[in-house]
């Protein structure tokens, strides 16, 4: 048996909300009729919420509790649970944001423009659909930071790493002293982090900038001893950009210029105040099915400005805690001002699957443990390697055929999947493109102790257009510590950019181990294809490793173990470099270096495959790499793919590398055909097969 309810924005919470022509007008209320229903014990198998189209907007954020889970699944029967979902046919939307309105034309510097009153504090604008840029200085590029004080001779690499400033000097007429200085905000892009910190004053006599915080790393470009590149955002007199908007805090006012075409009496410009949308604490059985939740802004704290690794500190505007067997499907999550979902603190089997979710100001899904009894939130927890297990993590998280794009808008270190201390978790056929960092992360443990991440699958993903230039230190996909248990199989990468250094395909950092990586295809990187800073009993086989930039494979660290096995797979190079390792001691060093054999190199452009040590310093060729031991079995050959250049990585007939072991595998990458996203689903792409 299946009991519905009905909601509509033109509703009326007084009437029964039991038909079409009889709707509640709010959620709240619908909500109200299941737990009443609870409450005299006469829940049905299934309840369905059916919400008509139209702008569901929220004065405060949906919450819910065990008082409004539905009931277990029980025997072969149908539904049991509590769904709310889309009237068939229409699109319900769930705001956190408001309609402008009361705008009037004026004249900004010679330019069209409209002003209106407005209160509150945002970061973010919606015109007609469009995410709206604030104005900044310079309009495009960086400015670079002139010396930091405190450091010898100014040069800040002479500071630690973990170094932070509150002030830094500029180069001479790089900076002014706006209109309402403290609202402007300064943005530099360092190492793997974005420090965004508003400015405590400017003073262009001196040259010297204070911020109102301290960054988190020192301000310099990666580890150079060069200023950091950075931009300045929200300056008033920098508003001469169509599209472009500002907000005067102080006076109350909106101003906005117009793009051409757009008329004030018909633009829909809508500003979000509601950091979280909706949150399921300790629900259990609630499914969220066809609705599009939008229009949500986060504030940080002043001690979360600067946000570390992945954004990680960063919420989502769905929240999950304490819950399970959950599912959020078929929904369109977008213009969001944070992380779309967030999944934490003892939650486990919460489906995302079939989603939209774009146009985000940090990442997709995020996917979490509970922070470590007084540890600040989201720092290097695990460096020293010893720890005690984490306790509340998220658990079997299954995150699938969701398109998840066009990220990092506020936040540059956003990621399209976020998983840090959890275990069992899948992230499945999706398409995740367009971020300024990671795509996939899985782990959050520095080096070899306990990792509390075990049989994480990651499998049949695309993922591409990753890093943008951005942040360095980054990859596609990228994993840290011990993972037991920990696939890494059938997805495509392609196109990986970083800012400076470490722009990767598949990135195993500090520590990761057992873990394996099969059956992927991955080119056009910056750096490389695969990079292992360190760890130990790694499998890489069955791969396509193409089109890659220093070196398609490359180890950062060797130790007294074996760090992986690199068997049967496929490197295609317009240069020589193959591996890259960094080995210290001489030639002596390549001794325990694992298996590396099996393997069918080619490079398309003059000289044979070269592979390096030391640093890229010290170069051998295929034959003088052999007498080490390695490759005993490897081809030096082409493989005969259909057209690598143009992403077609199918074998010819008669392709070597059948004779080296490579066993092609079948195509499908990104999301399965179907869902009702209301988009073209990412059209499955063909890998060998």
């Amino acid at each position: 048996m299946i009991y519905t309810f009905f909601v509509s924005p033109s509703g009326d919470d007084d009437w029964s909300g039991r038909c079409p022509t009889r709707p509640f007008a709010t959620l709240r209320r619908a909500q109200q009729a299941v737990r009443r229903f609870k409450e005299k014990g006469r829940l049905p198998g299934a309840v369905r919420v059916l919400l008509r189209g139209g702008i569901y907007q929220l004065d405060k954020p949906l919450v819910f509790t065990a008082a409004d889970s539905g009931l277990p699944p029980h025997g072969a029967g149908g539904e049991r649970g509590v769904t709310y979902a889309a009237y068939p046919g229409e699109t319900p939307v769930i705001s956190g944001g408001r309609l402008i309105s009361g705008w009037r034309e004026t004249s900004l510097r010679g330019r069209r423009a409209w002003v209106a009153a407005c209160r509150g504090q945002f970061t973010q604008l919606w015109v007609n659909g469009r995410r709206a840029p604030r104005p900044r200085w310079p309009g495009q590029g960086y400015l670079r930071v002139e010396a930091l004080p405190g450091s010898r001779g100014g040069k800040g690499g002479s500071l630690p790493l973990f170094t932070g400033q509150h002030r830094f000097r500029f180069a001479r007429g790089d900076l002014h002293d706006w209109r309402n200085v403290r609202d402007v905000e300064f943005v530099a892009r360092h190492f793997w982090i974005e420090s965004r910190i508003p400015f405590r004053r400017i003073d262009p006599r001196a040259c010297e900038a204070h911020l109102q915080f301290k960054t988190r790393m020192r301000l310099t470009d990666d580890v150079s001893d060069q200023g950091a590149p950075y931009y300045v955002e929200n300056i008033f007199e920098e508003l001469h950009q169509p599209g472009h908007w500002y907000h005067d805090r102080g006076r109350g006012e909106l101003y906005y210029l117009p793009l051409p075409g757009e008329r004030i009496e018909k633009a829909a410009v809508i500003v979000p105040y509601l950091p979280l949308l909706l949150t399921v604490r300790g629900a259990a059985y609630l499914t969220f099915d066809g609705l599009t939740f939008s229009h949500s802004e986060w504030v940080p704290d002043a001690e979360l400005t600067c946000v570390p690794q992945a954004a990680c500190d960063i919420p989502g505007a769905l929240a999950f805690e304490q819950a399970h067997d959950c599912a959020v499907r078929n929904c369109r999550l977008e213009h969001l001002g944070s992380y779309a979902v967030a999944i934490g603190v003892g939650s486990l089997d919460i489906a995302i699957t079939d989603n939209w979710i774009t146009d985000l100001a940090a990442g997709g899904v995020k996917i979490w443990h509970a922070p470590e009894a007084g540890a600040e939130p989201c720092q290097t927890a695990g460096r020293s390697g010893v720890r005690s297990p984490t306790a509340g993590a998220a658990r079997r998280i299954l995150v699938a055929d969701n398109e998840i794009a066009d990220g990092g808008h506020r936040w540059s270190a956003g990621v399209g999947v976020l998983v840090g201390r959890c275990s069992g978790n899948r992230i499945l056929r999706n398409h995740i493109h367009d971020f300024n960092y990671t795509g996939v992360s899985v782990g959050w443990t520095w080096g070899y102790g306990e990792g509390d991440a075990y049989g994480n699958v990651i499998e049949h993903n695309h993922i591409h257009h990753i890093g943008r230039g951005v942040l360095s230190d980054m990859g596609a996909i990228y994993l840290l510590g011990v993972a037991p248990g920990t696939r890494v199989r059938y997805n495509l990468i392609h196109d990986v950019d970083s800012r400076g250094y470490g722009g990767w395909g598949v990135y195993l950092d500090e520590g990761s181990s057992h873990v394996l990586v099969e059956n992927n295809v991955v080119y056009r990187t910056k750096s490389g294809s695969l990079h292992q800073h360190y760890g130990r009993e790694n499998i890489i086989h069955n791969n396509i490793f193409a089109l890659g930039g220093d070196g398609l494979i490359q180890l950062s660290r060797r130790e007294a173990h074996s760090p992986f096995e690199v068997t049967h797979n496929i490197f295609l190079s317009d240069r020589a470099n193959i591996l890259a390792a960094n080995v210290w001691g001489g030639l002596k060093g390549l001794a325990d270096m694992g298996v590396i054999d099996n393997n069918l190199y080619w490079v398309r452009s003059a000289g044979g495959p070269r592979f390096a040590t030391r640093s890229f310093k010290q170069w051998l060729t295929f034959g003088k790499w052999q007498t080490f031991g390695f490759d005993q079995g490897s081809k030096v050959a082409n493989p005969r793919f259909v057209n690598p250049s143009r992403g077609d990585f199918r074998l010819r007939p008669g392709s070597p590398a059948l004779k080296i072991g490579f066993t092609p595998f079948p195509p499908q990458a990104g999301p399965r055909q179907g869902g009702r996203t209301g988009k073209k689903r990412c059209l499955t792409r063909d890998i060998p097969g």
